[in-house]
Protein backbone atom coordinates (compact mmCIF):
# COMPACT_ATOMS: atom_id res chain seq x y z
CA UNK A 1 0.00 0.00 0.00
CA UNK A 2 0.87 3.54 -0.52
CA UNK A 3 1.60 6.10 2.47
CA UNK A 4 -0.81 7.34 4.74
CA UNK A 5 0.22 10.99 3.41
CA UNK A 6 -2.22 10.02 0.17
CA UNK A 7 -5.15 9.66 3.01
CA UNK A 8 -4.63 12.97 4.94
CA UNK A 9 -4.09 15.87 2.05
CA UNK A 10 -4.62 19.22 3.14
CA UNK A 11 -6.49 21.50 0.66
CA UNK A 12 -9.34 23.40 -0.38
CA UNK A 13 -13.14 22.11 0.17
CA UNK A 14 -16.20 21.36 -0.44
CA UNK A 15 -15.22 18.19 -2.30
CA UNK A 16 -11.59 16.12 -2.87
CA UNK A 17 -13.23 13.85 -5.75
CA UNK A 18 -14.83 17.10 -7.29
CA UNK A 19 -12.50 19.88 -6.72
CA UNK A 20 -9.06 18.55 -5.69
CA UNK A 21 -8.78 15.96 -8.27
CA UNK A 22 -10.07 18.05 -11.26
CA UNK A 23 -7.30 20.56 -10.00
CA UNK A 24 -4.59 18.61 -10.10
CA UNK A 25 -5.29 16.73 -13.56
CA UNK A 26 -5.67 20.47 -14.70
CA UNK A 27 -2.71 21.40 -13.35
CA UNK A 28 -0.98 18.74 -14.61
CA UNK A 29 -1.94 18.91 -18.28
CA UNK A 30 -1.48 23.01 -18.24
CA UNK A 31 2.31 21.82 -17.28
CA UNK A 32 2.35 19.70 -20.68
CA UNK A 33 1.34 22.30 -22.68
CA UNK A 34 2.85 26.19 -21.96
CA UNK A 35 2.50 26.92 -25.94
CA UNK A 36 -1.31 26.20 -25.59
CA UNK A 37 -3.54 29.35 -25.92
CA UNK A 38 -7.03 28.42 -24.87
CA UNK A 39 -8.12 24.94 -22.76
CA UNK A 40 -11.90 22.99 -22.94
CA UNK A 41 -12.67 20.58 -20.42
CA UNK A 42 -15.82 18.21 -20.69
CA UNK A 43 -17.12 16.80 -17.24
CA UNK A 44 -18.94 13.16 -17.16
CA UNK A 45 -21.15 11.34 -14.80
CA UNK A 46 -20.96 12.70 -11.51
CA UNK A 47 -18.66 15.77 -12.64
CA UNK A 48 -21.07 16.77 -15.05
CA UNK A 49 -24.55 16.22 -12.90
CA UNK A 50 -23.14 17.70 -9.34
CA UNK A 51 -19.85 19.50 -10.36
CA UNK A 52 -21.46 23.32 -10.15
CA UNK A 53 -22.58 22.48 -6.64
CA UNK A 54 -19.30 20.79 -5.86
CA UNK A 55 -17.30 23.85 -7.32
CA UNK A 56 -15.54 21.92 -10.16
CA UNK A 57 -15.91 24.46 -13.26
CA UNK A 58 -14.80 26.87 -11.06
CA UNK A 59 -11.22 25.39 -9.74
CA UNK A 60 -11.32 23.81 -13.23
CA UNK A 61 -11.32 27.92 -15.09
CA UNK A 62 -9.00 28.80 -12.00
CA UNK A 63 -6.67 26.45 -12.89
CA UNK A 64 -6.17 27.40 -16.62
CA UNK A 65 -5.86 31.05 -15.37
CA UNK A 66 -4.79 33.62 -17.18
CA UNK A 67 -5.62 31.40 -20.18
CA UNK A 68 -9.24 30.91 -20.94
CA UNK A 69 -11.16 27.56 -20.50
CA UNK A 70 -14.51 26.73 -21.32
CA UNK A 71 -16.05 23.92 -19.30
CA UNK A 72 -18.99 21.71 -20.79
CA UNK A 73 -21.16 19.04 -18.60
CA UNK A 74 -22.13 15.65 -20.85
CA UNK A 75 -24.79 14.29 -19.43
CA UNK A 76 -25.85 11.80 -22.22
CA UNK A 77 -22.15 9.67 -21.91
CA UNK A 78 -22.36 6.18 -20.48
CA UNK A 79 -20.19 3.61 -20.18
CA UNK A 80 -17.63 5.84 -18.27
CA UNK A 81 -14.19 4.09 -17.32
CA UNK A 82 -15.71 5.79 -13.85
CA UNK A 83 -18.04 8.11 -12.67
CA UNK A 84 -15.96 10.88 -11.93
CA UNK A 85 -14.75 11.40 -15.53
CA UNK A 86 -13.07 14.51 -17.57
CA UNK A 87 -11.59 15.17 -20.73
CA UNK A 88 -9.15 17.90 -21.40
CA UNK A 89 -8.07 19.57 -24.74
CA UNK A 90 -5.37 22.00 -25.43
CA UNK A 91 -5.94 24.69 -28.86
CA UNK A 92 -3.15 26.67 -30.01
CA UNK A 93 -3.31 30.22 -31.42
CA UNK A 94 -4.35 28.90 -34.84
CA UNK A 95 -7.34 26.60 -33.27
CA UNK A 96 -5.36 23.57 -33.52
CA UNK A 97 -5.40 20.91 -30.86
CA UNK A 98 -1.86 20.31 -29.10
CA UNK A 99 -2.65 17.47 -27.05
CA UNK A 100 -5.82 16.11 -24.93
CA UNK A 101 -6.07 14.02 -21.67
CA UNK A 102 -8.60 12.00 -20.06
CA UNK A 103 -8.31 11.43 -16.54
CA UNK A 104 -10.41 10.12 -13.56
CA UNK A 105 -11.20 11.99 -10.04
CA UNK A 106 -11.03 8.50 -7.78
CA UNK A 107 -11.55 10.11 -5.06
CA UNK A 108 -9.63 11.59 -2.27
CA UNK A 109 -8.08 14.36 -4.29
CA UNK A 110 -6.33 11.03 -6.15
CA UNK A 111 -6.34 10.64 -10.17
CA UNK A 112 -5.77 8.22 -12.66
CA UNK A 113 -5.14 9.17 -16.85
CA UNK A 114 -5.80 6.85 -19.17
CA UNK A 115 -3.51 5.36 -21.38
CA UNK A 116 -0.35 6.35 -19.29
CA UNK A 117 1.44 4.09 -17.03
CA UNK A 118 1.24 4.93 -13.03
CA UNK A 119 3.86 6.91 -11.96
CA UNK A 120 6.74 4.21 -10.12
CA UNK A 121 5.05 4.18 -6.74
CA UNK A 122 7.76 5.77 -4.75
CA UNK A 123 4.89 5.94 -1.34
CA UNK A 124 4.26 2.12 -1.77
CA UNK A 125 5.74 1.58 1.62
CA UNK A 126 3.56 -0.82 3.33
CA UNK A 127 4.18 -4.68 2.62
CA UNK A 128 0.86 -5.84 4.03
CA UNK A 129 -2.89 -4.78 1.77
CA UNK A 130 -4.97 -6.77 4.06
CA UNK A 131 -6.06 -5.94 7.84
CA UNK A 132 -5.42 -9.55 8.52
CA UNK A 133 -2.01 -9.68 7.73
CA UNK A 134 -1.17 -6.45 9.16
CA UNK A 135 -2.46 -7.39 12.49
CA UNK A 136 -0.35 -11.10 12.08
CA UNK A 137 2.30 -9.30 11.78
CA UNK A 138 2.13 -6.42 14.39
CA UNK A 139 0.76 -9.47 17.29
CA UNK A 140 4.45 -11.70 16.29
CA UNK A 141 6.60 -8.63 16.74
CA UNK A 142 4.94 -7.39 19.71
CA UNK A 143 3.97 -4.02 18.46
CA UNK A 144 0.56 -1.70 17.95
CA UNK A 145 -0.24 -0.81 14.78
CA UNK A 146 1.13 2.82 15.15
CA UNK A 147 4.35 1.85 15.63
CA UNK A 148 3.80 -0.87 12.20
CA UNK A 149 3.10 2.66 10.89
CA UNK A 150 6.25 4.33 11.55
CA UNK A 151 8.15 1.14 11.21
CA UNK A 152 7.00 1.46 7.28
CA UNK A 153 7.01 5.29 6.80
CA UNK A 154 9.74 6.19 8.59
CA UNK A 155 9.95 8.47 11.56
CA UNK A 156 9.37 11.45 9.52
CA UNK A 157 5.51 10.43 9.27
CA UNK A 158 5.72 12.08 13.21
CA UNK A 159 5.99 15.58 11.78
CA UNK A 160 3.28 15.25 8.48
CA UNK A 161 0.86 13.71 11.03
CA UNK A 162 1.89 16.95 13.23
CA UNK A 163 1.06 19.24 10.69
CA UNK A 164 -2.40 17.11 9.62
CA UNK A 165 -3.45 17.77 13.46
CA UNK A 166 -2.42 21.28 13.67
CA UNK A 167 -4.78 21.69 10.55
CA UNK A 168 -7.51 20.20 11.47
CA UNK A 169 -7.45 21.74 15.07
CA UNK A 170 -7.28 24.99 13.18
CA UNK A 171 -10.02 24.48 11.11
CA UNK A 172 -12.09 23.46 13.70
CA UNK A 173 -11.37 27.11 15.72
CA UNK A 174 -12.12 28.63 12.62
CA UNK A 175 -15.30 27.02 12.31
CA UNK A 176 -16.49 27.83 15.97
CA UNK A 177 -15.66 31.48 15.15
CA UNK A 178 -17.72 32.09 12.13
CA UNK A 179 -21.50 32.47 11.47
CA UNK A 180 -23.65 33.32 8.80
CA UNK A 181 -25.15 31.39 5.98
CA UNK A 182 -23.43 29.31 3.92
CA UNK A 183 -22.92 29.76 -0.34
CA UNK A 184 -24.95 27.88 -2.55
CA UNK A 185 -28.41 28.84 -2.67
CA UNK A 186 -29.84 26.65 0.25
CA UNK A 187 -29.39 29.20 2.34
CA UNK A 188 -28.21 26.70 5.29
CA UNK A 189 -26.87 28.38 8.47
CA UNK A 190 -23.86 28.04 9.81
CA UNK A 191 -24.39 25.72 13.20
CA UNK A 192 -21.10 25.14 15.04
CA UNK A 193 -20.76 28.39 17.05
CA UNK A 194 -24.49 28.02 18.31
CA UNK A 195 -24.11 24.40 19.17
CA UNK A 196 -20.51 24.96 20.96
CA UNK A 197 -21.51 28.12 22.89
CA UNK A 198 -25.49 27.09 23.88
CA UNK A 199 -26.11 27.20 27.93
CA UNK A 200 -28.40 24.56 28.52
CA UNK A 201 -29.55 24.33 32.49
CA UNK A 202 -29.58 21.53 33.88
CA UNK A 203 -27.59 19.83 30.80
CA UNK A 204 -26.50 16.27 32.08
CA UNK A 205 -22.82 15.22 31.05
CA UNK A 206 -23.46 12.98 27.96
CA UNK A 207 -25.98 15.52 26.02
CA UNK A 208 -23.05 17.86 26.48
CA UNK A 209 -20.63 15.12 25.07
CA UNK A 210 -22.94 15.02 21.93
CA UNK A 211 -23.13 18.42 21.93
CA UNK A 212 -19.44 19.46 21.42
CA UNK A 213 -18.51 16.37 19.49
CA UNK A 214 -21.18 17.39 17.34
CA UNK A 215 -20.02 21.72 17.15
CA UNK A 216 -16.52 20.23 16.55
CA UNK A 217 -17.78 17.85 13.38
CA UNK A 218 -19.92 21.20 12.41
CA UNK A 219 -17.23 23.48 12.56
CA UNK A 220 -14.98 21.65 10.17
CA UNK A 221 -17.88 20.62 7.84
CA UNK A 222 -19.15 23.98 7.53
CA UNK A 223 -15.53 25.37 6.48
CA UNK A 224 -15.33 22.45 4.06
CA UNK A 225 -18.53 23.75 2.40
CA UNK A 226 -17.53 27.20 2.36
CA UNK A 227 -14.14 26.65 0.16
CA UNK A 228 -12.07 26.55 3.14
CA UNK A 229 -9.18 24.91 4.17
CA UNK A 230 -9.43 21.16 5.52
CA UNK A 231 -7.64 18.01 5.54
CA UNK A 232 -8.87 15.07 3.56
CA UNK A 233 -10.06 12.19 6.15
CA UNK A 234 -10.30 10.29 4.21
CA UNK A 235 -12.45 12.76 1.99
CA UNK A 236 -13.23 16.84 1.86
CA UNK A 237 -17.62 15.48 2.28
CA UNK A 238 -16.14 13.25 5.24
CA UNK A 239 -13.72 15.63 7.11
CA UNK A 240 -15.45 16.25 10.46
CA UNK A 241 -15.61 13.08 11.81
CA UNK A 242 -11.89 12.15 12.84
CA UNK A 243 -11.22 15.79 13.70
CA UNK A 244 -14.23 15.85 15.74
CA UNK A 245 -13.57 12.53 18.11
CA UNK A 246 -9.79 13.47 18.79
CA UNK A 247 -10.29 16.72 19.76
CA UNK A 248 -12.83 16.10 21.87
CA UNK A 249 -10.99 12.97 23.71
CA UNK A 250 -8.09 14.66 24.07
CA UNK A 251 -9.57 17.78 25.92
CA UNK A 252 -11.59 14.81 28.26
CA UNK A 253 -9.05 12.71 28.43
CA UNK A 254 -5.52 15.00 28.81
CA UNK A 255 -3.90 12.83 26.19
CA UNK A 256 -0.73 14.48 24.46
CA UNK A 257 0.31 15.37 21.10
CA UNK A 258 2.00 12.10 20.61
CA UNK A 259 -1.06 10.49 21.50
CA UNK A 260 -3.08 11.83 19.47
CA UNK A 261 -0.74 11.66 16.23
CA UNK A 262 -0.47 7.77 17.17
CA UNK A 263 -4.42 7.64 16.80
CA UNK A 264 -3.98 9.32 13.49
CA UNK A 265 -1.42 7.28 12.22
CA UNK A 266 -4.12 4.12 13.08
CA UNK A 267 -7.09 6.14 11.33
CA UNK A 268 -4.93 6.89 8.44
CA UNK A 269 -4.10 3.15 7.96
CA UNK A 270 -7.27 1.97 8.30
CA UNK A 271 -8.84 4.67 5.77
CA UNK A 272 -5.60 3.06 3.73
CA UNK A 273 -7.35 -0.37 3.74
CA UNK A 274 -10.44 0.74 2.44
CA UNK A 275 -8.99 2.65 -0.34
CA UNK A 276 -6.94 -0.01 -1.43
CA UNK A 277 -9.48 -2.83 -1.18
CA UNK A 278 -12.20 -0.73 -2.02
CA UNK A 279 -13.06 2.89 -2.71
CA UNK A 280 -13.40 6.15 -0.94
CA UNK A 281 -15.08 7.93 -3.51
CA UNK A 282 -19.04 8.62 -3.20
CA UNK A 283 -19.32 8.68 -6.90
CA UNK A 284 -18.01 4.83 -7.08
CA UNK A 285 -19.64 3.74 -4.04
CA UNK A 286 -22.03 6.08 -2.53
CA UNK A 287 -21.65 7.95 0.97
CA UNK A 288 -20.92 4.50 2.88
CA UNK A 289 -17.26 4.81 0.86
CA UNK A 290 -17.25 8.40 2.06
CA UNK A 291 -18.97 8.77 5.55
CA UNK A 292 -18.39 5.69 6.32
CA UNK A 293 -15.22 5.48 6.08
CA UNK A 294 -14.36 8.31 8.05
CA UNK A 295 -16.29 6.92 11.13
CA UNK A 296 -14.07 3.41 10.68
CA UNK A 297 -11.02 5.67 11.04
CA UNK A 298 -12.30 7.86 13.76
CA UNK A 299 -13.56 4.58 15.82
CA UNK A 300 -10.11 2.65 15.30
CA UNK A 301 -8.64 6.05 16.29
CA UNK A 302 -10.42 6.23 19.48
CA UNK A 303 -9.52 2.25 20.66
CA UNK A 304 -5.68 3.25 20.02
CA UNK A 305 -6.26 6.65 21.88
CA UNK A 306 -7.61 4.81 24.77
CA UNK A 307 -4.48 2.01 24.53
CA UNK A 308 -7.01 -1.14 23.18
CA UNK A 309 -5.56 -4.39 21.84
CA UNK A 310 -5.17 -4.94 18.44
CA UNK A 311 -8.52 -7.21 18.10
CA UNK A 312 -10.78 -4.27 19.64
CA UNK A 313 -9.50 -1.46 17.18
CA UNK A 314 -10.06 -3.71 14.20
CA UNK A 315 -13.58 -4.57 15.78
CA UNK A 316 -14.67 -0.65 16.49
CA UNK A 317 -13.37 -0.23 12.74
CA UNK A 318 -15.43 -3.06 11.72
CA UNK A 319 -18.55 -2.20 13.62
CA UNK A 320 -18.34 1.72 12.51
CA UNK A 321 -17.96 0.59 8.68
CA UNK A 322 -20.67 -2.00 8.88
CA UNK A 323 -23.33 0.25 10.12
CA UNK A 324 -22.88 2.75 7.38
CA UNK A 325 -23.41 0.01 4.87
CA UNK A 326 -25.72 0.96 2.03
CA UNK A 327 -25.77 4.50 2.25
CA UNK A 328 -26.55 6.88 -0.08
CA UNK A 329 -24.46 9.92 -2.10
CA UNK A 330 -27.96 12.63 -2.86
CA UNK A 331 -26.15 15.95 -1.73
CA UNK A 332 -28.98 18.49 -2.75
CA UNK A 333 -28.50 20.95 -5.32
CA UNK A 334 -25.38 19.24 -5.59
CA UNK A 335 -23.59 21.05 -2.45
CA UNK A 336 -21.62 19.27 0.25
CA UNK A 337 -24.10 20.85 2.50
CA UNK A 338 -27.40 18.64 3.00
CA UNK A 339 -26.85 15.97 3.96
CA UNK A 340 -23.47 15.85 4.32
CA UNK A 341 -22.77 18.58 7.25
CA UNK A 342 -24.92 16.61 9.21
CA UNK A 343 -23.53 13.17 8.83
CA UNK A 344 -20.27 14.51 10.02
CA UNK A 345 -21.87 15.36 13.43
CA UNK A 346 -23.65 11.92 12.96
CA UNK A 347 -20.64 9.70 12.39
CA UNK A 348 -18.62 11.28 14.89
CA UNK A 349 -21.02 10.04 17.49
CA UNK A 350 -21.22 6.52 15.89
CA UNK A 351 -17.49 6.01 16.19
CA UNK A 352 -17.13 6.89 19.87
CA UNK A 353 -20.20 3.75 20.12
CA UNK A 354 -18.61 1.85 18.08
CA UNK A 355 -15.86 2.00 20.00
CA UNK A 356 -17.79 1.24 23.59
CA UNK A 357 -19.43 -1.78 22.15
CA UNK A 358 -15.74 -3.03 21.40
CA UNK A 359 -14.90 -3.07 24.56
CA UNK A 360 -17.12 -5.55 25.48
CA UNK A 361 -18.30 -7.77 22.73
CA UNK A 362 -15.18 -7.79 20.69
CA UNK A 363 -14.25 -11.69 21.67
CA UNK A 364 -17.87 -12.83 20.30
CA UNK A 365 -17.85 -10.93 17.19
CA UNK A 366 -17.81 -13.26 13.51
CA UNK A 367 -16.72 -10.37 10.79
CA UNK A 368 -13.63 -9.39 10.31
CA UNK A 369 -12.37 -5.44 9.18
CA UNK A 370 -11.14 -6.83 5.77
CA UNK A 371 -14.92 -8.52 4.88
CA UNK A 372 -16.91 -6.04 5.69
CA UNK A 373 -14.33 -3.46 3.62
CA UNK A 374 -15.13 -6.19 0.61
CA UNK A 375 -18.67 -6.28 1.47
CA UNK A 376 -18.72 -2.27 0.83
CA UNK A 377 -17.21 -2.40 -2.13
CA UNK A 378 -19.69 -4.77 -3.50
CA UNK A 379 -22.66 -2.96 -2.06
CA UNK A 380 -21.14 0.49 -3.22
CA UNK A 381 -21.07 -1.37 -7.18
CA UNK A 382 -24.59 -2.39 -6.82
CA UNK A 383 -26.04 0.60 -5.98
CA UNK A 384 -28.22 2.41 -8.43
CA UNK A 385 -26.34 4.83 -10.34
CA UNK A 386 -28.70 7.82 -9.26
CA UNK A 387 -27.56 7.13 -5.07
CA UNK A 388 -23.98 7.42 -6.37
CA UNK A 389 -23.02 11.06 -5.94
CA UNK A 390 -25.70 12.53 -9.25
CA UNK A 391 -28.23 14.55 -7.22
CA UNK A 392 -30.87 12.54 -9.31
CA UNK A 393 -31.90 10.31 -6.20
CA UNK A 394 -33.02 10.54 -2.44
CA UNK A 395 -33.51 13.90 -0.61
CA UNK A 396 -31.66 15.25 -3.81
CA UNK A 397 -34.83 14.44 -5.50
CA UNK A 398 -37.32 14.76 -3.63
CA UNK A 399 -36.53 17.95 -1.88
CA UNK A 400 -37.65 21.14 -3.03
Amino acid sequence: MNSIRDIFKIGRGPSSSHTMGPERACLLFKSEHPGAARFEAALYGSLARTGAGHGTDRVIRESFTPLPCAVRADLERENLPHPNTLDLTAYGEDGAVLGSMRALSVGGGDIRVIGREPAPEARKVYPHAHFADIAAHCKSKGIRLSDYVAECEGPEIWDFLGRVWRQMRETIEEGLSRSGILPGGLRVERKAKLLYAQDVPGERPETREDRVVCAYAYAVSEQNADSGTVVTAPTCGSCGVLPAVLRYMQEREGKSEQDVLRALAVAGLMGNLVKRNASISGAECGCQAEIGTACSMAAAALAELDGMEIDQIEYAAEVALEHHLGLTCDPIAGLVQIPCIERNAVAAMRAINAVRISTFLTASRKISFDLVVETMYETGRDLNRIYRETAEGGLAKLYK
